[in-house]
Order: structure tokens, then sequence, then C-alpha cells
């Protein structure tokens, strides 16, 4: 894909747009540290000055696939949320289901974990104080939309708890990402010696057992 120079606003969001597409493709294949501004800018058909254009820097390009990413999920699980909660039964079980819907959804949600798990040691750096500012009040919203669709399900949390609960989540969900996803040589290893294959870990089941301690540990300790 080759463009002409944008003259309008609307093709200028076109391009941004290609950027973030092209680069969310990539990390279909790649993980986000390797991610280069270099291999970007070949894929979408600019010039490497040219992105520079739309966005800042690769991790400015990176932060807004983690707010997009974010968005798709939070308009997804509600729904889930609503399908998987029977909002009968006492608060523990109820967080039982909340726990459970949580960790299949975002254990579907590969790039959006790696995004996640990404923020301090990749995002977080070559980017104005704008940027981050901008991601971080971005981040707060997501946090309290997601705290309080589990006051729904979990009134008896409250809101402050709700709030340490979801962003426990979330940071375990992305440091989860990477280690259930074993390198080949740790593949061969669990094949090689079965006793050690313990230390495998399904990123699903763990992070609902995870999200679920998290919810029965801080309703015991209300």
């Amino acid at each position: 894909m080759t463009f002409q120079r944008a003259r309008s606003e609307e093709q200028r969001e076109i391009r941004r747009q290609a950027v973030l597409d092209t680069a969310l493709a990539m990390l279909d294949e790649m993980p986000v540290a390797e991610l280069s501004l270099n291999e970007l800018s070949r894929r979408v058909g600019l010039a490497k000055s040219n992105v520079l254009r739309y966005f800042e820097s690769r991790e400015a390009v990176l932060f807004q696939l983690l707010e997009r990413a974010m968005d798709g999920w939070l308009a997804e699980v509600p729904d889930e949320l609503a399908a998987g909660v029977d909002p009968s039964l006492p608060a523990r079980e109820r967080g039982d289901q909340v726990a459970a819907v949580v960790g299949a959804s975002l254990a579907r949600r590969t790039v959006l974990l790696d995004l996640v798990n990404a923020q301090t040691n990749v995002l977080e750096h070559n980017v104005s104080v704008d940027v981050v500012v901008r991601h971080k009040r971005s981040a707060l919203g997501y946090i309290a939309t997601a705290a309080g669709l589990l006051r729904r399900y979990v009134p008896e949390l409250g809101d402050g708890a709700a709030r340490n609960v979801t962003m426990m989540t979330l940071i375990l969900a992305g440091t989860l990402s990477t280690y259930c996803r074993p390198s080949p040589s740790a593949l061969a290893a669990y094949e090689a010696d079965p006793a050690v294959a313990a230390l495998r870990l399904d990123m699903r089941a763990t992070l609902e057992d995870a999200v679920a301690t998290l919810i029965a540990g801080t309703l015991a300790r209300s």
C-alpha cells in the first residue's frame, strides 16, 4: 500500500487508522517488543518520517492499540457477565462465576494482554509526558468501568475494593499471558520430563483461579 500526501483531516485519519490496523496485524505475528517502526512503516507504505507525522513514536502507536483493545473488551464483557453470572447466588459463588467469565474473556485477548504487560517496560518509554498523561487518564476510565461491572455482580466488595481487584486482575492477566506461552525449549523440557510439566500453566484456568481468589479474599477481609 502506498499513500499520496494527506491534504485533508479525513485523509489524515485514514493514514492514522492504516498505521494502527497494520501494527495490530503485526502483533498477531510477533510480541510487542519486536514491533519496529521501520517494519511498520514498510508494511503500511509510508516513510518512517511520515508515520511520525501521525504518531510521535512506536510506543505512541502501541498506546493507541492498547486503548482500542480495552474498548473492545469492555464492549463485549458486559454481555458475557450477564449470561454467566446468577445474581441470586451468594456473594462467594457470584464471585466465582465472575472470575470464570473474566478469566475466559481475557484469556482470548492475547494482544490486549501483551500490551498490558508491556506498559511499564515498553509503552511508557520514548513518549512525551502528554501521551503518558492522556493514556493514564484513559486507564482510570477503563478501570472505573470494569470495577463498576464487578460491583454490579458483587456489590459486597464496595467501590475501593472493586477497583483494587480490577487493577490486580489486569496486572495478573498481563503477566500470565507471557508466562503461559512457553518457549519451544520449555515445551520440549515438559515433554522430556513429565515431572516438571506441573509448572506449565493453562492461561484461562490459572487466571480464573487467581481472580476467584482475589474476590474471595477481598470479601473475607471486608
